[in-house]
């Protein structure tokens, strides 16, 4: 019943702090705090128990040592609320120099780059891209702000977005941090006023004088022209002419607005950009270990997963976990009072302040077991109490912290965010009663994972972290390039063993030390790396910098190019090329195994030098002079057949013009001509005319064997260049004759003739009524009669009267000169349409318009044929070669139709049609046959086209010549024209319909068969 009591007076104060806690959100002091007492006797209950209790208060459960409950003791945080603090304040931007990490919206720092643009109107400034981000949409959330909204519609919206956003952050009106570009001025009449340029001109440039112009241009100009600009060690600008202008921490828009103020630059438009540059080399170094304290506090976790040692010293707040068994199974959780006891129930209070939890557990277990008969005793430790220490010093959060009692060094310089850059790493101290305890270097920690110094921390300890030491910064090629303190250090030695030893890539021979030596001077010493000599003495403040090896292959020759296995081949004394590429199986298929190009250095200059050899022949003679000896550092490259060397060749020949002089010119030499793969080429010592003709894959089908020309210019006395030229026998020159073979000379030029009248083969095509129609082959200069001779001559059936000679030459001259003719009219009919012909008053204007948009269609559906008039029978009954006889062309095609009995008439008549020819119909006949003519035909522009294609006047004036009465044959066409005379005033009216008729003439007799 005692117990009953007690647990419902329990649950009464903490139902009555609870109800505290919820009217106030914070927990009451005084009168709604529970006793201690009523704390103890319920870290005494068992985990029943408690559950019962937290789900009357309607709390949670919570793992072993989450007694919380919000019955803190007054003044007291909660383990959980301290841990979230810390993260927080190690999340905030240090402002006491720092470094910081890069904010949503880029702040100016210490020794940034900017970029000033400065004119009397600027366009605007985009939308940065760390706002486009956002309000793209792919960013949902950020510092601008906080929650974003669904992305703008447009950029301008976007634009007005992010200026909102920046005056929110940083209290800039967004009219002024996105200003809009200066009016400009305007006349009298309302039209704007621009200068020489062609720039419109602002108001305020109107109102200065000539004078005042040009010195605000000067300016001007001396600002761009220094442009990037760096800011100071203390983040001032120094534009030339005025005094520094404080920026550090001004977003880009901010700072803007901060030189607008200036009285020089009121009334014109001036803007700042930072450049996001990364610090590189030596600037870039950081202070090594810092960074060590910028995540996450991850290793405070809960107590309870921290294995307790048995050296722990117990005391008031630790909590005991007891375990009885035997004759009674329960467990207990004690809390260790102020007076460093805890209260067994049965059993009374046992002092355990002061003692190792080893000799707690012994004394527990073993009074349980004298005092309890049949009762076992299992003790653990439960969650271990909370201390409060001081950090104190270089801390970056110094103060007071409440810690577990498993803590730390470490534990407490991560509540306290660590060390500032001016606070040291190898020196940090634990102060106990003013006495100093241990000694902590970080560094032991960091590079060899010795926690030996790392010393539990008690009630009211002091960890001090004094400045930092002597500092020496080491760059290059190094492990871990960083500004390192030196406390035992004293040599360059001990330097590198900080910075992790040196790189594969390290030159030992090659590092320089930077120092301030007696007389404050900046000064560089060599330092030798070498095994046994970097004994250097380091100071405060030195630099080394490692460097690296050349990339250079010092001993080596490297293949590339078209085979299996290029790369890197160890050299050796008398080696040869047939050393490196043992046969042609290691090269792809169709390689080019007669040349490859070797560029090889020469000492002592690396003077660059070409030569090549032949694969074919080295492998034939290993050893022989074919098999060329190698050098270090030779390149071989092996080319294919069938791409070009321009990607190899062009690079070499920029090496060699950069070292030509006018006494040792640029050694090249081209090849033209009936040559494989034509181009400028190297010059080899000794090279001749036939390693030219090999360097050019060879002669192709078409080269001339007989002679080829070889062009040569020299130099007479520094002042003309001559020009020589000289007849190569390329026969000879290629069988090796001396004679022949001439040796080259820098910048010749060999040009390969082609063989006389070498070509594709031509051929020419005859259709319809001939014996043996076909495609033919033909020799150059032969005629066409020759060729239908050789097709057997014309059938019994053959109409040559109507013969269609056609020539792809002329059929795409004609086709331009249509394409032509129907630009030209497009450009007539738009004059007419604006030209005002198609009134409201004008009659006719708009059928006028719409018939020339549908002889503009026809033009421009129309494609050419190429017809050539020819008279086939007189040239069937004269000799090959006559005055009528064609020369043929490739592609000329011969039609010859069957004999036809008609007449047809075209144009403008009632109906056209093709009538049977009668011997006794004139031309008017057939027009009356065909339904006469129309109202818009012109009668006295009628005229005939032949069959053969040849056209015969009756009538009129222009481009045909006037002729009486024409007599109609088989196979003539009658065509009557549009009469233009009625229509506006378009001067192609007459040459489109006659184009028109003729063409479609044309084609009806090809496609006739």
């Amino acid at each position: 019943m005692r117990v009953v009591g007690r647990l419902r007076g329990l649950l009464a104060g903490l139902l009555v702090a609870a109800f505290c806690v919820c009217l106030s959100g914070e927990p009451a002091v005084g009168q709604a705090t529970p006793t201690p007492d009523q704390l103890q006797t319920f870290q005494g209950l068992t985990p029943e128990q408690q559950q019962a209790i937290r789900n009357a208060l309607g709390g949670t459960s919570q793992a072993a040592g989450g007694s919380d409950l919000g019955l803190r003791r007054p003044g007291e945080l909660g383990q959980t609320e301290q841990q979230d603090q810390m993260l927080q304040r190690q999340r905030q931007k240090s402002t006491e120099g720092e470094e910081e990490t890069e904010p949503l919206i880029p702040v100016l720092r210490r020794e940034d780059w900017v970029i000033i643009e400065i004119d009397y109107q600027l366009p605007p400034r985009p939308v940065p891209p760390y706002l486009q981000a956002l309000y793209s949409g792919s960013a949902t959330t950020g510092q601008v702000g906080g929650t974003l909204g669904a992305a703008p519609q447009n950029p301008g919206s976007s634009a007005q977005a992010a200026a909102a956003q920046i005056a929110a952050q940083t209290g800039v009106p967004a009219s002024q941090s996105n200003p809009s570009a200066p009016s400009t001025a305007t006349s009298s009449a309302g039209e704007v006023i621009t200068n020489a340029n062609g720039s419109p001109v602002t108001p305020f440039e109107v109102q200065l004088t000539d004078e005042e112009r040009k010195q605000l241009g000067a300016l001007m100009n001396l600002i761009r022209s220094r442009n990037p600009y760096r800011l100071s060690r203390d983040g001032a600008l120094a534009l030339p002419g005025f005094p520094l202008i404080d920026l550090l921490g001004l977003t880009e828009e901010q700072a803007t607005l901060r030189l607008k103020v200036e009285p020089a630059f009121r009334g014109i438009d001036i803007r700042l950009t930072r450049l996001p540059l990364k610090k590189t080399g030596a600037e870039g170094l950081k202070p090594f270990g810092y960074d060590l304290f910028d995540h996450g506090v991850s290793t405070f976790a809960p107590v309870t997963n921290v294995p307790v040692p048995s050296s722990y010293l117990v005391g008031p707040g630790d909590e005991l976990d007891v375990q009885l068994y035997g004759n009674q199974n329960r467990s207990l959780r004690l809390v260790v009072a102020r007076d460093g006891h805890v209260n067994l129930p049965d059993l009374g209070p046992i002092n355990v302040a002061g003692q190792t939890f080893e000799q707690v557990k012994s004394e527990i277990e073993a009074r349980v077991q004298r005092q309890m008969v049949g009762v076992h005793a299992s003790v653990s430790m439960g969650d271990t109490r909370s201390i409060r220490v001081f950090v104190v010093g270089e801390a970056k959060y110094p103060g007071s912290y409440t810690v577990s009692g498993l803590a730390t060094i470490t534990s407490a310089l991560y509540a306290a965010g660590g060390a500032k850059v001016a606070g040291s790493l190898r020196n940090i101290q634990l102060k106990r009663n003013g006495a100093l305890v241990r000694q902590l270097d970080l560094y032991d920690l960091l590079i060899r994972g010795d926690t030996t110094d790392d010393a539990k921390l008690l009630q009211g300890d002091v960890i001090t972290i004094p400045a930092v030491g002597p500092t020496v910064g080491i760059d290059g090629e190094v492990r871990r390039p960083a500004i390192y303190e030196i406390k035992n250090e004293s040599t360059v030695a001990d330097l590198l063993n900080l910075a992790g030893g040196l790189t594969p890539e390290a030159d030992r021979s090659n590092a320089m030390l930077t120092r301030i030596d007696a007389n404050q001077r900046r000064v560089v010493v060599p330092v030798d790396l070498t095994a046994g000599s970097n004994t250097d003495a380091l100071r405060n403040g030195d630099l080394v910098r490692v460097m690296r090896l050349r990339p250079t292959l010092d001993s080596g020759v490297v293949v590339q190019g078209y085979l299996y296995t290029p790369g890197a081949f160890a050299y050796r004394q008398a080696m040869r090329l047939s050393d490196v590429i043992h046969s042609v199986d290691e090269l792809r298929p169709d390689a080019d195994i007669h040349y490859l190009l070797i560029r090889r250095e020469l000492p002592p200059d690396r003077r660059i030098s070409v030569l090549s050899a032949d694969l074919a022949a080295a492998l034939k003679a290993p050893g022989s002079p074919a098999d060329v000896e190698l050098m270090p550092r030779d390149r071989i490259t092996v080319f294919d057949l069938a791409s070009g060397r321009d990607h190899v060749i062009q690079p070499l020949l920029d090496e060699l013009r950069v070292q030509a002089s006018s006494g040792r010119p640029t050694e090249t030499v081209y090849v033209d001509g009936e040559v494989k793969v034509p181009g400028e080429y190297p010059l080899e010592p000794g090279m001749k005319v036939s390693d030219l003709i090999r360097a050019g894959g060879g002669t192709a089908d078409a080269a001339y064997g007989g002679n080829a020309e070889l062009t040569r210019y020299s130099v007479v006395a520094g002042e003309s260049r001559r020009t020589e030229l000289v007849r190569i026998d390329l026969a000879a020159a290629m069988r090796g004759d001396p004679a022949a073979n001439e040796a080259l000379k820098p910048f010749d030029r060999l040009s390969v003739k082609q063989v006389p009248l070498w070509g594709e083969q031509e051929s020419v095509t005859l259709q319809g009524e001939v014996r043996f129609p076909g495609r033919y082959a033909i020799r150059r200069g032969e005629t066409l009669k020759s060729v239908v001779d050789r097709a057997g001559g014309l059938t019994q059936y053959a109409f040559p009267q109507g013969s269609v000679f056609t020539r792809e030459s002329l059929r795409k001259r004609e086709q331009a000169q249509l394409d032509m003719l129907a630009e030209r009219m497009q450009r007539d009919i738009t004059s007419f349409a604006l030209g005002g012909a198609v009134a409201a008053g004008q009659q006719g204007g708009t059928a006028t318009l719409a018939l020339s948009q549908s002889l503009l269609s026809q033009l421009k559906g129309t494609r050419a044929v190429g017809r050539m008039v020819i008279n086939l029978p007189t040239l069937m009954r004269e000799p090959v070669g006559s005055t009528d006889d064609v020369v043929l062309r490739d592609a000329d095609r011969l039609v010859v139709p069957r004999f036809e009995q008609q007449v047809t008439v075209l144009g403008e008549v009632q109906n056209s049609t093709s009538l049977l020819y009668n011997p006794r119909f004139s031309r008017d006949d057939y027009i009356a046959q065909s339904g006469g003519t129309t109202r818009r035909a012109d009668k006295g522009q009628v005229y005939v086209v032949r069959a053969n294609g040849s056209v015969v006047a009756t009538g009129g004036s222009g481009w045909f010549r006037r002729t009486g009465s024409v007599d109609i044959k088989p196979g003539d066409t009658i065509v009557v024209p549009l009469d233009v005379e009625h229509l506006p005033p378009l001067p192609l009216w007459t040459a489109v319909t006659t184009i028109l008729y003729n063409v479609a003439i044309a084609v009806a007799a090809v496609h006739s068969l």
